[in-house]
């Protein structure tokens, strides 16, 4: 089978047939519908399934082993072991300094080698500047884990690269799981025992990124685990997002990451948490090229390329967030929020211009901001004066907060069915009033299903209503901006819906190699850009519709040719390794007649001889006017391996740059989300008076060039078919023109 190193992934293909298509494959549509397990593959040999590594004994180990153990005063492992000895009595682990030079280090004995060590050892911390020697002595002892603190490995360069990559390998030979190096001792921390309910874990390819999201403890949320993954030699952080999503007590798993060690991996661990309905939320480095070039330096990892990044993090629902604050607030609420019970927002302010401002905010953002029926409104009016406006946003006037009125406005809005969302914009203290306000949401979120938030806008912070009461609740969410609030709610709306109905594509990931691979396989030409009507030729194969078209070598034929084909017609010329042929004066539309096929076949070989160009002919083709141009293709990504692309096609491609990507494998859906995506998506649906366009024929198309990707991927490093001629609603689309590059 075909084997990549890029993650070469799988599609989930609908069984339907393009009723415009000239050339159709049933083949292309088989699917497998059994659930993956262990030790199946995909279409392109890889894994269908990621086994969970259990890492219990990590965080839990009940004996470890410190190599290099120090009790001296300012040495650098002694604060290391200081803390390890009372992370060790914290967890009723059994600590064994080992160093060759000491006999007790913190009153404890100490033994030369890990080799004396007796009875099992879970864990081994080694604070050596080299741990590659002491890997087999872990081995012979059978260690479970290890945790390398040593740096200078693949974020100094090139040959810390290889010193990394030679660790890896001794590692995987002695069958030793390791966390590093260049980590730290944040799997170490101490954890508080005292607070209830969901808990976020944390992983982290730098310890300090992690330490707002560590200090929530200290804002009553719970935090279960932190892995600083460090350089990732062999854990990686996808293994512990998918450990964490299959721990109970996870809300959420909050990520700050600087690269992805391999992104089939990511993929695997994402798709674990969407079908667990554990969200993941990521602050993701390298949206700039300068962050891009600092996370490298910083970890040795790849970033990728960030439009693919974006987009896989998308399929598989996972949260990408932008700063560190908003990393803390949104897995906050997702991990301790219920399950919304309608996307409405609702919100309650003091202040006319405050709920006007939030209302805008939220939907600019997005949000479901109804207007409430006029029979809810008219109960508010109850409480609230008539010249006050309670359509949503619902302005008090602010009198009412501070008698029971409050309590029965707060009801009220909770009550009303569309509303699943309550937030309350507290833009600063106004005691006692807004006392009576906090205490009154509080109060009603212990009551409700629904969720109510509150933003806190004082710079103070310091504010009994804030510190103890609202903080005091775990039922209210509470935030200290507008914006931080509106991203948080917007992803825990997003994230319920995509669980809701997400299928994993990896169930329905094709097996083995359709007919249409083998017709294909017969018109690779390793190393080579095929000409356009060889590329054509393999979109044939996949059952991808493109125009009638001969390829002639004399003007006679070209006449017989446009003939068959029927006028008017295009004529190309074709030949290998040439693109952008209307640019070289190589195209000629619209010709109608004899004489001008006859004067244009003339003309385009006379233009390939005084240009060097070596023709395989000139092309005549059908000419296909009427319809929407669009562009799809593939590519090959350093950590995806093949992705797919769509978006508005034809010569203004690369200007106006209106695409949207997405790794295989993916389905049905999410080729629809693409178009949904793009900024001119209106132009499918008919603008000017022109008809909408055959929506489904363009999402068929993608799909079949998602199975080229799969499995053609090893052999085929590019494909571009642009334009896509996409007829008006039940004509289907064309492939005007492709240019497809071997590897």
């Amino acid at each position: 089978m075909l084997g990549s190193t890029h993650g070469t992934l799988t599609s989930d293909l609908r069984a339907r047939v393009v009723a415009c298509g000239e050339q159709t494959s049933d083949a292309v549509h088989e699917t497998a519908s059994v659930t993956a397990s262990a030790g199946e593959l995909d279409v392109s040999g890889r894994p269908l399934y990621a086994p969970v590594p259990n890492l219990d004994r990590f965080f839990r180990p009940s004996s470890v082993a410190v190599v290099g153990a120090s009790d001296t005063e300012g040495r650098p492992g002694t604060g290391i072991t200081r803390q390890l000895v009372a992370w060790s009595e914290r967890v009723g682990a059994r600590l064994h300094p080992v160093h060759p030079s000491r006999a007790r280090v913190f009153g404890r004995d100490c033994v030369r080698s890990v080799r004396d060590l007796s009875g099992p050892v879970d864990l081994a911390v080694l604070l050596v500047s080299d741990p590659l020697p002491v890997i087999g002595e872990l081995a012979e002892a059978k260690v479970r884990f290890a945790v390398a603190f040593a740096s200078g490995y693949a974020e100094t360069g090139p040959e810390g690269a290889a010193a990394q990559a030679r660790l890896a390998a001794a590692v995987e030979r002695a069958g030793i799981r390791l966390l590093g190096p260049n980590t730290n001792l944040n799997a170490f921390e101490h954890f508080r025992d005292d607070l209830q309910g969901p808990a976020i874990a944390l992983v982290t390819q730098s310890g300090h990124q992690g330490r707002p999201v560590f200090a929530l403890q200290e804002l009553g949320v719970r935090l279960s685990h932190w892995a600083p993954t460090g350089n990732e030699a062999d854990l990686e952080s996808a293994d512990f997002i998918s450990y964490f999503a299959e721990r109970p007590e996870t809300g959420a798993v909050a990520c700050y990451l600087e690269g992805l060690k391999d992104g089939r991996s990511f993929l695997l661990a994402a798709d674990r948490a969407a079908r667990r309905k554990v969200p993941v939320v990521v602050v993701k480095v390298g949206r700039t090229e300068t962050g891009a070039r600092t996370a490298a330096s910083h970890t040795g990892k790849l970033t990728g390329t960030d439009t693919v990044v974006d987009a896989a993090m998308r399929q598989y629902g996972v949260i990408r967030v932008d700063g560190l604050d908003e990393l803390q607030d949104t897995a906050a609420l997702l991990a301790r929020a219920r399950p919304p019970v309608a996307d409405g927002v609702a919100v309650y302010a003091i202040s006319g211009g405050t709920g006007a401002h939030f209302a805008d905010l939220a939907t600019a953002a997005g949000l479901d901001v109804p207007r409430l029926s006029e029979a809810r409104q008219a109960e508010l009016h109850q409480w609230i004066p008539p010249y006050l406006n309670v359509a949503n946003p619902i302005d008090n006037g602010g009198h009412p907060v501070g008698d029971a009125r409050g309590r029965e406005i707060i009801d009220a809005i909770l009550a009303d069915p569309s509303i699943g969302v309550l937030i309350c914009p507290i833009t600063g203290p106004f005691p006692p009033m807004s006392d009576r306000l906090a205490q009154d949401l509080v109060d009603a979120a212990e009551h409700t299903d629904k969720l109510v938030c509150v933003v806190w806008g004082s710079p103070v912070g310091t504010e009994p209503a804030y510190r103890e009461t609202l903080l005091g609740s775990s039922r209210v969410a509470t935030f200290r901006t507008f914006a931080n609030c509106i991203t948080a709610v917007r992803a825990h709306l997003t994230h319920h819906r995509f669980t809701a109905g997400y299928v994993s594509p990896f169930d329905t990931a094709p097996r083995t190699p359709s007919p249409s691979f083998r017709r294909a396989q017969a018109l690779i030409r390793p190393g080579e850009q095929l000409s356009e009507h060889a590329a054509k030729q393999l979109l044939r194969a996949y059952g991808i519709r493109v125009p009638r078209e001969q390829l002639v070598t004399s003007a006679a034929a070209a006449v017989r040719a446009a003939g068959l084909v029927g006028y008017p017609v295009v004529m190309k010329a074709s030949a290998p390794r040439l693109a952008h042929k209307t640019e070289l004066g190589l195209v000629r539309i619209g010709l109608t007649s004899a004489s001008q096929v006859r004067d244009a076949y003339r003309e385009l070989t006379d233009i390939a001889r005084y240009e060097g160009i070596e023709l395989d002919g000139v092309l005549v083709c059908q000419m296909v006017e009427r319809g929407v141009e669009m562009v799809v293709g593939v590519a090959q990504d350093p950590l995806f391996g093949p992705t797919v692309t769509a978006g508005l096609g034809g010569v203004l491609v690369e200007v106006l740059n209106d695409v949207a990507v997405r790794v295989p494998p993916f389905g049905e859906d999410q080729a629809r989300a693409m178009l949904a995506e793009l900024r001119g998506r209106a132009l499918l649906e008919g603008v000017r008076g022109g008809p909408p366009v055959d929506v489904d024929a363009l999402v068929e198309v993608v799909l079949r060039v998602q199975r080229m990707a799969m499995e053609l991927g090893d052999v085929l490093g590019e494909l571009d078919i642009n334009p896509l001629m996409v007829l008006p609603r039940g004509q289907g689309a064309v492939a005007l023109d492709a240019l497809a590059v071997c590897r």
